[in-house]
This record gives structure tokens, sequence and C-alpha cells, in this order.
């Protein structure tokens, strides 16, 4: 290739090169909290679906055991009677069973396409389209969905649902983390999931049995709900209290090893999310639902967001300039 040629090229090069570098770079971690609640049903295959054709970054959900060890996706450790329906169609009542007290067919005849209209959580979640004939799916079922629709780039952000003050509830933590890991590895998908919990021995246990797949240490610390503080500070922490590492909770976070720390987003503030980046952990914020909030987050820098509206976050997001994540092809 002669001189001539290079430079009568170079002018082009640089407007190409220059263009890319003034391009928003694709690093801001949108995550639809339960698959986007705000939306459609919580936990659920068409809500996973939807999300992936919106185009969100992760997919942000909860999982819990059946009685006969199947991973299972759902919020609560027990059956919600906010959204739960029995075979009869009628809603269910108080007090509901755990999810591990039920086998995997007796979970298959519950309903969770809507959401009971005279509950608070309905007001809640106006918008959320209801979707009769949703039932409860397993974890392998959405790793199977998002592999049918083409969706590689779509990561996943797995909450273990368990609480160290509730032991019978669901399997203990060395079972439970055995179980998850188990099944991302059997999917091949160490690379695109994140484990997150409250209850940080799950995460503890995941951290020694499959050091490759990341962690998420979940937080919240208000009067009336702590992990982080109070008397069963070191029970949900796995002796990780904060007031061992000078009343920091993205110090706690970094001595257990975790590379992402989740806080309630009204704990955070922007020296926090400083001191946690200083320490190299990314910072990602649950369940912001308000635009105003949303923009203050993007402004303090952290790494992303967990939305119950992945249509609003999108539009700030795009507001602020950063790159949205693309929407699956679909298959």
């Amino acid at each position: 290739m002669d001189g001539k040629f290079d430079a009568m090229r170079l002018p082009i090069l640089l407007l190409t090169m220059s263009m890319l570098m003034a391009a928003p770079v694709s690093a801001f971690d949108l995550q639809a909290h339960r698959g986007g609640r705000a939306l459609w049903p919580e936990n659920s295959l068409p809500a996973f679906a939807n999300a992936i054709a919106l185009g969100v970054t992760t997919l942000e959900l909860d999982v819990g055991v059946s009685n006969d060890g199947v991973l299972i996706i759902s919020h609560d450790r027990h059956v919600d009677a906010n959204i739960a329906r029995g075979a009869d169609g009628q809603w269910v009542t108080a007090p509901t069973p755990t999810w591990h007290s039920l086998t995997l067919t007796e979970i298959a005849s519950y309903d969770i396409g809507r959401i009971r209209p005279d509950s608070d959580y309905a007001k809640r979640f106006n918008r959320q389209q209801p979707l009769d004939g949703t039932g409860v799916p397993t974890l392998a079922a959405l790793f199977d969905l998002v592999k049918a629709k083409g969706a590689d780039q779509v990561r996943f952000n797995i909450e273990t649902k368990i609480d160290p003050t509730a032991p019978g509830d669901t399997v203990d933590p060395e079972r439970f983390a055995s179980l998850l890991v188990d099944a991302i590895a059997k999917a091949g998908l160490e690379k695109r999931v994140t484990i997150q919990s409250f209850d940080w021995r799950t995460l503890q246990v995941a951290q020694r049995l499959a050091p490759g797949i990341s962690t998420a240490y979940l937080t919240i610390d208000d009067p009336e709900e702590s992990n982080v503080s109070g008397p069963q500070a070191r029970a949900w922490t796995a002796g990780f209290s904060p007031a061992d590492h000078g009343n920091s909770v993205p110090a706690a976070v970094k001595a257990a090893g975790g590379a992402i720390w989740s806080p309630y987003y009204r704990n955070l503030t922007a020296e926090t999310v400083r001191e946690a980046q200083r320490l190299g952990l990314k910072v990602l914020p649950w369940t912001v639902n308000d635009a105003a909030t949303m923009a203050s987050l993007i402004d303090w820098k952290v790494d992303g967001i967990i939305t119950d509206d992945p249509v609003l976050l999108r539009q700030v997001m795009a507001e602020k300039g950063l790159s949205l994540p693309s929407p699956a092809s679909g298959k």
C-alpha cells in the first residue's frame, strides 16, 4: 500500500475514530426488576420475554427451592396472596404455604398472571398488564427461553430468597448455593450470571464453589428493616458486619469478597458511591421507579439501576446520553 493511498483515506479514518470516541459507551447496567413488574406479571416468563424484546442489560429475578429440589422463580418464600390463584381460580388466602413445602407439580397449579385487584400492591402497579394462565417458572425454563430468543448478550441477576431468621422456610445456605451454582454451570452461563442476596451466607458459599461467578451484596438499612445494622446484622452478613469495618457498608462488602454492592437507593449518597467505587466495587441500587431519582443516580455515576419500569429507565438513559441495550432479535 503506497503513501498516497494512505493519505487519501486519512481524513475518513480520523472522522471515523472521532465518531467512535464520541459515541456513548454501553456500560450502564439496565436491570429489569422481577422482569419489569410495573408492566408485566412479576418473575414470569412473559415478563422476561417482553423485557428482552424491549432491550435490557440484565434480567433481575428471585429463586426458591421446591420440595423436590427444583429451583423456581418467585420473590417471596411463601405463596404470595397478592398475585397467586389456586387451581380453582380463587385467590389464595393467608396463611399460605412455603414454596419449599410444595412439589413442582403442586407449584404448577398456581396462576400468577395478575395482581389481586383489591390489594395495595395493585394500586402500586396499576399499569401492569394481566396475563391470565401464567405459571410460576423454573430457572431452567428461563435459561431455555433466553437461549431460544437468541439473547446471547442478556445477563441474569439471581437473588437467593433465604432468611437466617427463618431457617425452616427453605434449604440451608450450602444446599441453596450448590443447587444454583450447578444450574448455572449446566447452562454454561457462569460469565453471564450474578448471584445476589441479603443473606450473605449463600454468597460466601457461591464464592467458594464458583469464584468465576460474580456476587452482589444486597443491603437495606432503615429503622424498620436492616440486614447491616442492629442485633441481626452478623447473622445476615455472614459475620461481615459493617460495625467491624468502620461502620462502612462498602468496606464490609469488600471484606466479604463481593464484586458488587447493591443498596436500597434511599440509603445511597454520592459519597458512598465514590467510596464503594474506590474500593473496586460496582454500585447497583434497587429499586428505582421515578425519573428524577434515576437521573440523580446516573449523575452520581452508579454502574446501573434496578427498576420495575425498564421503559422509563431507557427514556432517562437516552436523555442522559447513555447508550441503550439492544432488543433481542428474537427467534
